[in-house]
């Protein structure tokens, strides 16, 4: 078998460094709560009447949240298996409408303006992509993910009082929402 390529060699070294368990996990979290804050000031302003946050303060909250998240293994290990299914539905989703756009008019595709039917469904659909990948990436102390617990407990189930019930209920909030949707819109 050949050497590994430098390369292949650098991003072994990263990853035995900790660079993917550790710093980058850590990054992510620390920008994503950090730009929360800052952009909803929830911890204040600088002054009364600015709209300068608080960097200080919220760069330490960031810090805290994603060191704790960076010590707990299943987080990170829930984070190292979602993103990339993440990226992939996005890759998924891109391909979709580019095939989509082959067969549309000229000019600008418009998901949520001229297509508003479609943006709803889309939405939803990825949604529920991103909670699917979610639940497949969350571990029980067992070794199973959420999404096979679930769907076990689903299929164990069917007959049973509860999923009846889901089912009940969401056929009612069905029927509802078809029953009063409006034709046209109101003015």
């Amino acid at each position: 078998m050949a050497d590994p390529s430098p390369l292949a060699n650098a991003i072994q070294f990263f990853q035995n460094f900790g660079l993917f368990d550790v710093v980058l996990p850590f990054l992510l979290v620390f920008t994503i709560v950090f730009s929360i804050l800052e952009k909803t000031m929830i911890l204040g302003a600088t002054a009364k009447e600015s709209n300068i946050p608080k960097k200080n303060v919220n760069s330490m909250v960031a810090f805290v949240i994603a060191l704790l998240t960076v010590a707990s293994n299943k987080i990170v290990t829930a984070l190292q298996v979602a993103i990339p299914n993440i990226v992939l539905l996005m890759v998924v989703s891109i391909s979709f409408l580019m095939l989509v756009g082959t067969f549309a008019t000229t000019g600008e595709f418009d998901l949520k303006g001229k297509h508003k039917g479609y943006y709803a469904g889309f939405i939803a659909f990825l949604l529920l992509g991103v909670i699917i990948i979610f639940l497949y990436a969350i571990k029980l102390d067992s070794g199973q993910s959420w999404l096979e617990y679930v769907y076990n407990y689903i299929i164990n189930s069917w007959g049973g009082s509860i999923v009846s019930s889901f089912v009940l209920l969401a056929v009612i909030v069905g029927a509802i929402i078809f029953i009063t949707r409006s034709k046209t819109e109101d003015k």
